[in-house]
């Protein structure tokens, strides 16, 4: 899969985001390293602590279908800026594949490619544990 088609399916997600308190869609698309891909969208809740990222929904998918190596992911928003995943997600994407691929787009569809090891330098990971 091509990283546009990977971005452009993350761009799907968007109308799918349940929004309602932040109006800040945000679409995924993980690619999976059997060259399966899994979406995922956020999902807000009145509480703010339960709010899914999209990032995370997309991973929970994969991982309930029995999936735990990933290649790549994008990341979609409508703003201005590009839509970078937040700590958690970050935390949450170096415990399955810290040599992750992850592609950022804005509004507007450009889109950066940087290594998940650059967003997370020093992450921790299973291997912390030992």
């Amino acid at each position: 899969m091509t990283d546009q088609a990977l971005v452009d399916l993350a761009f799907s997600m968007l109308e799918r985001s349940y929004v309602p308190y932040s109006h800040f869609p945000v679409g995924a698309a993980l690619l999976c390293a059997d060259g399966s891909v899994f979406t995922g969208c956020n999902i807000e809740n009145a509480a703010y602590g339960p709010t899914l990222c999209a990032e995370r929904a997309a991973v929970a998918k994969a991982v309930s279908e029995g999936r735990r190596e990933f290649a790549a992911i994008a990341i979609a928003g409508k703003g201005a800026d590009y839509c970078w995943p937040c700590g958690v997600c970050r935390q949450v994407l170096y415990e399955f594949a810290p040599e992750l691929t992850v592609l950022v787009a804005r509004g507007d569809g450009a889109f950066v490619k940087f290594p998940l090891k650059e967003l997370l330098p020093h992450g921790f990971g299973p291997s912390s544990l030992n």
